[in-house]
């Protein structure tokens, strides 16, 4: 699935699911924010409930860009995050 580009606050944000199977596998899913390359690329991750459809692409698809910068400011740095990783 193709990454959604966003901007919050000037800031530009490609907004991709994050693949991650959580144990809530049809209630919840998750999203990266990435902005920067190389050793200054930032992601971020966070989870969101669909309202409407509950297929990820098309639940991710009905996320409006208001939304998705909600959902970018409830994140968490990716180092802190079992979708990019971390184990504890």
């Amino acid at each position: 699935m193709p990454a959604r580009l966003i901007s919050v606050d000037g800031i530009n944000w490609a907004v991709f699911p994050s693949g991650y199977i959580t144990q809530y596998d049809q209630d919840e899913f998750g999203l990266f924010f990435a902005r920067g390359q190389g050793d200054d690329r930032e992601v971020r991750v966070t989870r969101y409930s669909p309202q409407g459809s509950r297929s990820r692409e098309q639940s991710f698809a009905e996320l409006s860009d208001e939304r998705l910068g909600e959902l970018l400011a409830q994140s968490q740095p990716s180092f802190t995050s079992p979708e990019a990783g971390y184990t504890g």
